[in-house]
Order: structure tokens, then C-alpha cells, then sequence
């Protein structure tokens, strides 16, 4: 264990710790320790396979970040359980790159993302069938294919099962998935380095495009520029284009309509919530990969307390695995509860409070927390804000001059204002009444 790695991988957990909080923290970045530095990559001891899985699947991105602030240089990170801690060379699953490099494997795909792995209820049967149909007949069916849901309720794993399925048919496609801000960083870096021609050569000469979370693009003009030439190149030769965001094209904001009219041109399918039988199945296959025996009451239990989010779902698997497993103790309902008893409540629902719907709303209109609580009267931020507002009132016991004096220090005049003219606009305009809806279930985590 080298001085320099500690010394690194010390001051990234102190901006792990303000940045994802100190429960986080504990549970899942206190027990890594830094084993050795290299030019490029730090080696991190993790305690077993659920925390790698857990890291790479949650965190990755804010440790790169992190460690990146710390060492002044983009670092990659390599995971090592105990049982590999004197080997220097990790297989290739264990490696993650950053942008510009390509992730993990040349396509980026996850070997899990598989539509064998893919657990069907009746919230995600249309999703999967037409995912399924797209692989079948890439660039013909549906293209391009546009896959929405909330977070964690398996869209990226859709979309890569499609990339995965191309591949075994045709293992000379070109085929590449990478986030939409990855998208933006990579081309941002061949701008700054004078390689543009190779960037646009590299997505425009793809059999297969899959591009995950799109509403990151909201108000980045210039990449929505590269999008859409990108997107009219690939659908001219009849290439395959994937998207997924977590609302439909038309409730994205600041993005161009022309990007929304090509977007809505193919097929648009949805993701719901799972019902408890498919939670249920969803733990038991996730149980069954992991290979560790969960008890049947731990995960009706889990799957009775998490509604609305797969990945949460699994997340909460596998902490109460590895406690178990870290502490030595067997699993129960009663070790799920205290386990997860920061993470759930006592009828599985997320609480409500004023913080909840600023930050829930604010994601989904892609702007910032602060913006929304400002004194700013641009247009893109009223209607949020009003829309915030009347949540605030309709799900909270709040008072006026409460929330009021949580968006700005507005006065209860104001806040009555802002109820009134949601509650007129729910009344005649549809998609208004969609929009609140949709943003109410995220909010109740329903």
C-alpha cells in the first residue's frame, strides 16, 4: 500500500463524503482502501463482489470525479475484492475507463444487460417487446426507438440488451452505447484537440447508436447541433438509433423541435413502475446471479418497501447481503429493517417535505435547485416554480408563508398566485395536467 495512493484516495473521500453524504459514505466508500497509484489508475481494495458491483452501478462517475479534483489528472479506477489484492493485472471486467476511452469494452456494452437477465411484468412488457423487435430488425422496425420511464426501472439495460442482441447476430457491427453527457465531454475534448473529423467519423459510421439519459442535452445547443447531423447521417443509411430519458420527447425543455420531431418519429414506449410480483421476481433473479440464498419473507419484505425504483430495489439487496455477509449474521426481516431504515418507511413510500418536490421538480425541467429557489423571473423558471409551489401545498402540510419562504422569500400573495394559475392550466391544457401527474408519482415515489 503506497503513500501516494493513500494520500490520493484520502482527499477524494473527503469530497465523497460533502458530495454523497456521510450514511452513503460509511456504508459504501469508508471500507475502500487504496492499494497502489500508477500513472493513470488507482487500485481500490473493496471488502467483496457486492460492493464492486454496487460502486461501478452508483458511483462511479462522482469517484472519478473525486479522484480526478484529488490527483490533478484523470485517473481510471480498478476494483479489487481481498482475493485479488496481489494481482496487478485485473481482467478486463474490472477496468473503467474515462471519456475519451471507450468504457470497459470497445461497444461499452455491460455483459449483465441482457434480455435474459431482463425480468417481464406488465409495467415493461410493451418496452421490452418492441426492444426486442428493434434488435430483431435493427434500423428497420422501429428507428429510431425511444425508451422513457423514471430512474432505475431498466431502460439503459433495454437499450444494451438491444446492442448485446446485434452483436451475437452480427458480430461485425459497429455498435456503440454511451450517456448522452459522455456524448457531449467526448466531443467537447475532439474540439479542444483538433479531431472533430475522427469524432463525427466514429458516430456516423455506426451499425448501431444507443444513447442513454438524452434529457441531459436540454439547453446544450451545440451538441443538440452534432445530435441532430449525427441522427439525419445514421437514419439516411438505415442505422439503428436508441434513446432513453426519463420523460417523453415533448416534456424535455430547451430541447430543439426538430430534435423532438425526429425524436417522436419512430417508436416512443414507456416504463412504469413494477407491481410487487414483478419486484418480487426481480429479487429472486438478481439473488439467484449474485449467488447468495436470501430467505423468502427478506425479500417479500424489500419488495413490499420499494415501489418505484429497480435499481433502489436491487441496491437494497445487496446491502442487506453484504452486511450480512461483512458482519456475519444471518439474514432476517428484522436485519433488512435496521439495515434499510434510513433507506425506507414504514409503508415503503419516500416522506414528502418542501426538499423532495424542489429537488424532484427541478430534475425533471433539467435546471438547478438554486434556480428554482432563486428571485429570477426568466420564463423557463416560472412555470416549474408555480408548479412547485402548488405541489408544495397539495402534498405538504406547509403554510403559505412556509413555502413562499422557501422559493426566494416570496410573500403567501404570491405563493396563491402561483396555485391558482397551475390549478387553471391542469384544468385546460392536457399536457399540464400530464406534466403534474407524472411529477406527483415521482415525487410519492410511486
Amino acid at each position: 500500500m503506497t503513500q501516494a495512493a493513500q494520500d490520493v484516495w484520502a482527499q477524494a473521500q473527503e469530497k465523497l463524503r460533502e458530495r454523497l453524504g456521510q450514511q452513503t459514505f460509511d456504508t459504501w466508500l469508508k471500507p475502500v482502501r487504496a492499494l497502489s497509484l500508477g500513472e493513470d489508475a488507482i487500485t481500490l481494495k473493496v471488502p467483496n463482489q457486492f460492493f464492486i458491483e454496487w460502486l461501478e452501478g452508483h458511483y462511479i462517475n462522482v469517484i472519478n470525479e473525486a479522484l480526478t479534483q484529488a490527483s490533478s489528472r484523470a485517473m481510471r479506477v480498478i476494483f479489487v475484492p481481498p482475493s485479488r489484492e496481489g494481482s496487478s493485472q485485473p481482467p478486463p471486467s474490472e477496468r473503467i475507463a474515462l471519456v475519451p476511452n471507450l468504457p470497459v469494452d470497445e461497444s461499452g456494452l455491460r455483459e449483465r444487460y441482457k434480455f435474459e437477465n431482463f425480468v417481464i411484468g406488465k409495467s415493461n412488457e410493451f418496452a421490452y417487446a418492441t426492444a426486442y423487435a428493434t434488435a430483431q430488425a435493427p434500423g428497420r422496425l422501429y428507428n429510431p426507438l425511444f425508451i422513457y420511464g423514471g430512474v432505475g426501472l431498466g431502460k439503459t439495460h433495454l437499450m444494451q440488451a438491444i446492442g448485446h442482441f446485434v452483436k451475437f447476430k452480427r458480430s461485425k457491427a459497429h455498435i456503440y452505447y454511451t450517456p448522452a453527457e459522455n456524448f457531449m465531454n467526448e466531443m467537447v475534448h475532439a474540439i479542444q484537440n483538433r479531431r472533430t473529423w475522427e469524432f463525427k467519423n466514429k458516430y456516423r459510421t455506426l451499425d448501431v447508436l444507443l444513447i442513454d439519459d438524452i434529457q441531459f442535452l436540454s439547453d446544450k445547443t451545440q451538441t443538440q447541433e452534432e445530435i441532430f447531423h449525427t441522427f439525419n447521417s445514421l437514419y439516411d443509411h438505415r442505422r439503428q438509433i436508441v434513446l432513453t430519458s426519463d420523460r417523453p420527447p415533448k416534456d424535455i425543455s430547451h430541447l430543439e423541435e426538430r430534435l423532438v420531431s425526429r425524436f417522436q418519429s419512430g417508436l416512443v414506449a414507456d416504463i412504469q413502475p413494477p407491481d410487487i410480483e414483478t419486484r418480487i421476481a426481480i429479487l429472486k433473479k438478481k439473488a439467484a446471479q449474485d449467488g447468495f440464498s436470501v430467505p423468502n419473507d427478506v425479500i417479500y419484505f424489500i419488495a413490499e418497501s420499494v415501489k418505484s425504483n429497480i435499481r433502489e430495489l436491487e441496491g437494497c439487496l445487496i446491502r442487506v447481503a453484504a452486511f450480512g455477509s461483512v458482519a456475519d449474521r444471518e439474514l432476517t426481516v428484522e436485519l433488512a429493517r435496521e439495515v434499510l431504515k434510513n433507506i425506507i418507511t414504514g409503508n415503503g413510500k419516500k416522506p414528502v417535505n418542501i426538499e423532495t418536490i424542489q429537488k424532484t421538480v427541478a430534475g425533471f425541467f433539467s435546471l438547478t435547485e438554486d434556480n428554482l429557489r432563486s428571485k429570477k423571473r426568466t420564463k423557463e423558471l416560472v412555470v416549474p416554480r408555480q408548479m412547485a409551489m402548488y405541489l408544495c401545498r397539495e402534498l405538504t402540510g406547509a403554510s403559505l408563508n412556509d413555502i413562499g419562504g422557501r422559493f426566494g422569500g416570496k410573500d403567501h400573495t404570491t405563493v396563491i398566485h402561483a396555485i391558482t394559475r397551475v390549478k387553471d392550466q391542469i384544468s385546460s391544457n392536457p399536457e399540464t395536467a400530464a406534466q403534474v401527474e407524472r411529477i406527483t408519482k415521482l415525487v410519492k415515489g410511486e
